[in-house]
């Protein structure tokens, strides 16, 4: 088994519920062998307080957790990235900055929870769907036999991971 950890970036346009979100559990479900980030291409500043709620009912790390800019990770000084998933159409569309080495990149697109109006409930329930959706994504994430998978294999499984 190979002991390389994995660096993956999460993007979306705000960086505010849906990347920070997906961040969290893959540092929480990565059992060390993934080191999550997340970005955004206009991030809001500010992390949802529901996005932050419900990874703390689900014992998930919020720590070290805060809405920042792509530029962070197209830097010199920035983490040498394995991995880039934008989790919002948006952000898929936007001309992202140039991640230097080999990365995988795919779509995961997931309805924005940060948008819904409606009750504190409806809002809640936005947030618990989107939730859903990235963990499940995430586990068959790192499920992959990453090791033995070849390239283009593994490129198509990480796109097949987006439509589930």
């Amino acid at each position: 088994m190979s002991s390389k950890v994995f660096n993956v970036l999460f993007l979306c346009t705000g960086n505010s519920a849906r990347s920070i979100m997906a961040e969290s559990i893959l540092n929480g479900m990565g059992r060390g062998r993934f080191r999550a980030f997340s970005a955004g291409s206009f991030p809001t500043g500010q992390v949802n307080p529901l996005a932050i709620e419900l990874l703390e009912l689900n014992r998930y790390p919020t720590k070290d957790l805060r809405s920042k800019s792509w530029d962070e990770f197209s830097d010199a000084n920035a983490p040498q990235l394995d991995f880039v998933f934008t989790v919002c159409d948006k952000a898929a569309q936007e001309a992202c900055p140039a991640w230097p080495g080999s990365v995988l990149t795919a779509n995961w697109s997931v309805e924005d929870p940060a948008v819904i109006g409606g009750s504190r409930s409806v809002k809640r329930r936005a947030f618990w769907n989107a939730f859903t959706v990235l963990q499940q994504r995430i586990d068959l994430f790192t499920n992959l036999p990453l090791a033995s998978l070849d390239t283009m294999t593994l490129r198509v499984r990480l796109q097949e991971i987006g439509r589930q």
